[in-house]
């Protein structure tokens, strides 16, 4: 995908020669479909019974390594025998993909995506959740998100990468969707895996479903513990220099920004708290509004560019998110697709996939310290507990330049 930008006053000179540009820029494309790499890895083992949890970091995974071009990453749960596991037996709240750098005499240092939030929170170059099936994850071309530049690793490090899954049985669950919410009761817990107390308000999400812990099951259900893995599949390319490459933002609806004297502004810390609650609606908004819940923040981005591909993350109950731009354009809306089956990708009432988006290279763009707001809207009929309302987004700082 090209973009020139060209006038004239010869309108068949003009023609002839975008011809000639848009036929240079199809044959490097081509050329560079043929060059993708595939390959599937399996995570490391866990193990689940009916109602546990598992919520564990794997390092120094299997990843292509090199100085390459990713350009797409899907998952999915599996058991032994490579068959996948539907939501309704398993639930992947989420999978992490991160990279860091690790030397023999030091700790691992996180090499975190560009996004705004700071600390440990949202770093990661790919996450999903249940929607992981059904969601289109392929960086189109000539872009990519470089990895393994030589220049950018430090002397004596290596690069390598890690994978975080959480992943929730919920077979004989007395309450499924409880479960998946991660409601504090039904877990039991009053402490977090810190052991740290849980404050009374809190209702339910990651601080309530960490490793090891259990929801509550059927009285006298029993089932066996089984062996999962976490299949994923990586495409890449050797890098070379008709790569454009592509930084990596992940935006959070509960970013709240802070200066030292506790104001708002522009120069200021990001506050990312990854979850939220979304409390049932009265019973004149059920008239008034059909029962949306609406959060909303904004994000002031210091460097901006065009917008490659954009794509939300909602658990149950969301029916969509925004992202806009300071003037009021739509840069990317996502809607969640639910699911009407039992299979394995098509679970009832568990959303299976979110819509994304793949504007045309250099027709949405944004502006160096344009302050972009980020909307997120559930479905409030009943109350949802450990809700959540990313936003990930690829945005190259150049297009590519035709050559002839």
């Amino acid at each position: 995908m090209c973009s020139t930008s060209m006038s004239g006053n010869f309108v068949f000179s003009l023609a002839i020669l975008l011809l000639l540009l848009s036929t240079s820029c199809s044959g490097s494309i081509l050329k560079t479909e043929a060059r993708i790499k595939s390959a599937v890895f399996l995570s490391t083992k866990f193990e689940l019974g009916p109602g546990s949890v598992s919520n564990r970091f794997y390092y120094d995974i299997d990843f292509p390594r090199g100085h390459i071009a990713l350009k797409s990453f899907n998952a999915e749960v599996v058991d032994e025998a490579g068959i996948p596991i539907p939501l309704h037996e398993t639930y992947l709240h989420h999978w992490l993909v991160v990279r860091y750098h690790q030397s023999k005499y030091s700790d691992r240092v996180h090499v975190r995506n560009s996004g705004i939030c700071q600390g440990d929170s949202l770093g990661q170059y790919f996450g999903l959740g249940s929607e992981t099936r059904g969601t289109a994850t392929d960086i189109p071309d000539p872009f990519g998100i470089e990895i393994g530049n030589p220049a950018e690793i430090p002397e004596g490090f290596e690069e390598k990468w890690m994978v975080n899954i959480h992943a929730i049985d919920t077979r004989g669950a007395e309450d499924k969707s409880g479960c998946t919410e991660c409601k504090c009761d039904l877990y039991n817990v009053t402490v977090d895996s810190y052991g740290r107390s849980i404050r009374p308000d809190y209702k339910g999400g990651l601080l309530c479903c960490y490793d090891y812990t259990q929801c509550k099951l059927k009285e006298g259900f029993e089932g066996p513990k089984r062996s999962l893995y976490l299949r994923y599949t990586v495409k890449w390319i050797d890098w070379d220099d008709y790569i454009v490459p592509v930084k990596i933002y992940i935006f959070d609806v509960t970013d709240t920004l802070k200066l030292s004297d506790g104001s708002k502004g522009t120069n200021s810390d990001h506050n990312c708290k990854n979850e939220y609650q979304v409390e049932s609606c009265s019973t004149n908004n059920k008239e008034e509004n059909g029962c949306v819940h609406v959060m909303k923040t904004n994000l002031p981005l210091q460097t901006g560019g065009y917008v490659i591909y954009a794509v939300a993350h909602q658990h149950s109950g969301g029916i969509g998110s925004t992202l806009y731009g300071q003037d009021g354009r739509v840069i990317c809306s996502s809607i969640p697709t639910y699911g009407n089956g039992n299979e394995a990708g098509n679970e009832v009432g568990y959303i299976v996939g979110m819509s994304t988006c793949y504007p045309q290279p250099g027709s949405v763009k944004i502006i160096d310290g344009e302050t972009l707001t980020l909307e997120s809207n559930y479905n409030n009929i009943k109350e949802h507990t450990g809700v959540m309302g990313l936003f990930y987004l690829l945005v190259a700082e150049q297009l590519p330049i035709p050559t002839l």
